[in-house]
């Protein structure tokens, strides 16, 4: 077909080539249109008329025949098909012109937004994030992109590039612009560079203008298989259609231009008198020969009568018959039960066109029908033609989350048994998170391990770090937050168990000295060394030796309160044994000065008042810690985030460092006046003894603070059992080894004479 546009002084020669399926779907308007004027339950007091133009598939042209068409009387062309008025079928409704305007739009094509949302979801659905876009340059491509970078975000899908082919129209005077298929053409284009650029193996989406463009298949059927794309539903079958479109002949096809120009193509021969035949100075309707008139269209393959992919046919055949029975529920209704406010009925004799719409019909608000498109995927057949397969479908009406639904294993893909990969950067493993890249899409991205305290167990875009729970930490791979571990020095484990078993060989060397002393108590050793101080003082070494148990096993509340008095309690009676003892053998030799009676303020009696003064005034000190800032069991995770510790904390630093110092302070005294009384007769005196004892004691203790302050957890309380268990078997052997020694290995000198010798 050829059209002339004059702009100005410019003359350009529009050549339409011709398109068989826009024919097709010409005739199956008509189709419809002529069975519904033969019904009779139908409409049967109405006939139905059609107006065809001709838009070139230009948008220019389409735009000046639509305002012609609904503001008012078009002008007569030849390409128009009216009806003759004495078969019944015309552009009028028994009288009616169909010219007036129509202001309301129904349509049953779908919404492209429906496509765009279809195709969004389609790459989600096979983890496609990184995809090229390609449209022409047009308002029409650009709002399609636009909208499937809007609704694919929500899926992590970027676009790598976006590219616009241009229209390209020669720039001369005069220039001819084809627009058959034009979709068709720019793919063409298009898969020409592909294939000049010896590009393979790409996985195309096709929007719904060429997702059943076979056309395409002969010459890139190479660069095309695999291909997925969504098409218009199809119809099984339209009864009747295939005779109509094949019922063509010569005799009955002149008076329509269309129909001609079809002959004429598909036949390659000449229709004599033809419409095509003004324009033969371009055509090349001279070089072909007359039509023979015995021309068959059941004889050659044409994509006009081919209906085994009944899409926009399909639609066609719809909407006709969707203004039927709107027509046909105007014409039942009853007075008083119309579908408007007042309850009225439409003449559909002479209706308004915004009454057609109250009619019920499945059209949305924005007058768009539910969306389904079939998911078609391009396969090859053996003998090497292409097969259309339909492996999904996109349902708009189904629930959130169901619209898309694929058969994977229907699916032929470009290259392998399954769907490539195609993304910017492989997603994150768990165990870390992602970064961004300073001025690429989201997409692109970096992996970094995920912080200490955090997991993360996602992939791709959505990877990211949360932390863990206050008593879980995160594995090795951090993917798993695993429950942490809870540390304090146990029975169960070495250091535990060898702390434990020292304490208790201490308390039975202690009571053994005790036994010892009391089978040998008269003796004269062991009266001479102060025999109840003595008892005394192995007894609470015991009891020190076992305090030290408190501090192993899982700390609670109570324990603790009860461990640290109990400790400062114990090494205060010690000590003040010592003291005692110490004072008294140096009061003794005191006293044997002339006119000297210091003995009688150190008789028995004040002897345990001596030994039980100072522990009273510890006990007044742990009375007030309990009373102020008790010690109490405490979970710690400070020190190392991975590990609870279980632990005793002093709650009161002043009370526990008063305790402490007590018993330093006692220790200072008791080595003060063994130091003074270090020279006296050996065989009766323990000055020098307890003298070495204190000292190691001080060592001890003044080696413990520092290395207290300074560990954490299980060490801290091993630091303070072994400071407990060092300082009592300083005390033990010091003290008592020379005496157990003399009462047990040397027994002959265990004697009055021997110990009177000095």
């Amino acid at each position: 077909m050829y059209k002339i546009l004059c702009f100005a002084m410019n003359c350009f020669l529009l050549l339409c080539s011709f398109s068989a399926r826009a024919l097709r779907w010409i005739q199956t308007m008509t189709f419809a249109v002529k069975e519904i004027n033969k019904r009779r339950d139908l409409l049967p007091q109405l006939k139905l008329g059609f107006h065809i133009r001709d838009s070139c598939d230009d948008i220019p042209v389409s735009l000046r025949a639509s305002l012609l068409l609904v503001n008012g009387q078009p002008e007569r062309d030849p390409r128009v098909k009216i009806e003759d008025k004495d078969k019944g079928v015309g552009r009028t409704i028994n009288g009616t012109n169909l010219d007036c305007q129509f202001p309301t739009f129904m349509r049953t094509m779908p919404s492209d937004a429906f496509q765009i949302r279809a195709l969004a979801r389609l790459v989600s659905y096979f983890g496609w994030t990184w995809v090229g876009l390609i449209g022409v340059e047009s308002d029409y491509a650009h709002f399609a992109i636009q909208l499937f970078l809007q609704e694919s975000v929500q899926y992590g899908v970027c676009a790598a590039y976006t590219h616009f082919y241009p229209v390209s129209l020669t720039q001369y005077r005069c220039y001819v612009y084809t627009s058959n298929n034009k979709t068709e053409n720019k793919m063409q284009g298009i898969l020409r560079e592909v294939r000049r650029w010896n590009i393979t193996g790409l996985q195309w989406i096709a929007s719904e203008a060429w997702a059943t463009a076979t056309l395409l298949w002969a010459r890139f059927g190479d660069l095309l298989k695999g291909t997925l794309g969504f098409a218009i539903r199809r119809a099984d079958v339209i009864p009747g259609l295939k005779q109509h479109l094949t019922s063509l002949k010569p005799s009955n096809i002149y008076h329509s231009a269309f129909l001609t120009e079809y002959w004429e193509e598909t036949f390659n021969c000449r229709l004599n008198g033809s419409v095509n035949s003004h324009f033969h100075g371009i055509s090349n309707n001279l070089e072909r020969l007359p039509c023979k008139g015995t021309e068959n269209l059941d004889d050659v393959y044409s994509p006009y009568s081919d209906v085994t992919q009944l899409r926009v046919s399909y639609n066609v055949y719809k909407a006709v018959y969707l203004v039927a029975h709107a027509l046909q529920d105007m014409n039942n209704c009853k007075v008083g039960q119309g579908p408007f406010l007042d309850s009225t009925c439409a003449d559909p004799k002479n209706f308004k066109p915004w009454q057609v719409r109250q009619i019920p019909v499945n059209f949305d608000q924005n007058g768009d029908p539910i969306a389904y498109y079939d998911l078609m995927n391009w396969q090859r057949a053996p003998d090497g033609s292409l097969h259309l397969i339909k492996v999904g479908f996109y349902d708009a009406s189904s629930p959130a989350g169901h619209h898309l639904v694929i058969n994977d294993s229907l699916i032929q893909w470009p290259v392998g048994k399954q769907a490539s990969r195609s993304v910017c950067s492989d997603s994150c493993p768990p165990g870390s998170r992602i970064t961004r890249r300073k001025g690429e899409p989201i997409c692109c991205f970096d992996c970094v391990p995920c912080a200490e305290g955090e997991v993360s167990n996602q992939t791709g875009v959505l990877c990211s770090c949360f932390r863990c729970s206050e008593d879980t930490w995160p594995n090795k791979a951090r993917d798993l937050c695993l429950p942490k571990t809870i540390e304090y020095l146990s029975y169960h484990e070495l250091m535990g168990m060898l702390l434990c078993a020292a304490s208790v060989l201490g308390a039975c060397i202690s009571l053994s000295i005790l036994a010892i002393f009391f089978i040998h108590k008269d003796t004269p050793l062991v009266r001479a060394n102060n025999m109840e101080l003595s008892f005394l003082l192995l007894l609470f070494l015991a009891v020190c030796f076992l305090v030290s148990l408190l501090f192993i096993g899982e700390p609670s509340d109570w324990l603790c309160r009860v461990r640290y008095p109990a400790f400062g309690i114990s090494f205060a009676l010690c000590i003040s044994c010592l003291l005692a003892k110490t004072a008294v053998v140096l009061v003794a030799f005191r006293s044997t000065m002339p006119g000297s009676n210091v003995m009688k303020w150190f008789g028995p009696n004040q002897q345990r008042a001596n030994d039980l003064i100072p522990p009273s005034a510890q006990v007044i000190i742990c009375l007030i810690w309990l009373l102020s800032g008790p010690p109490h069991a405490n979970s710690n995770s400070d020190y190392h985030s991975a590990i609870i510790i279980i632990e005793c904390v002093t709650g009161s630093e002043a009370g526990f460092w008063c305790v402490l110092g007590y018993i330093g302070v006692l220790a200072c005294m008791c080595f003060l006046m063994a130091f003074l009384a270090r020279k006296l007769p050996d065989n009766f005196n323990e000055a020098k003894f307890i003298t070495f004892s204190m000292l190691i004691f001080f060592a001890v203790w003044m080696t413990f603070i520092p290395v207290y302050v300074s560990t954490a957890g299980k060490y801290t309380v091993a630091v303070h059992v072994f400071a407990i268990l060092a300082s009592a078997f300083g005390l033990v052997f010091c003290i008592f080894a020379p005496k157990c020694y003399i009462i047990i290995v040397k027994p002959e000198k265990n004697n009055k004479k021997s110990m009177m010798q000095r």
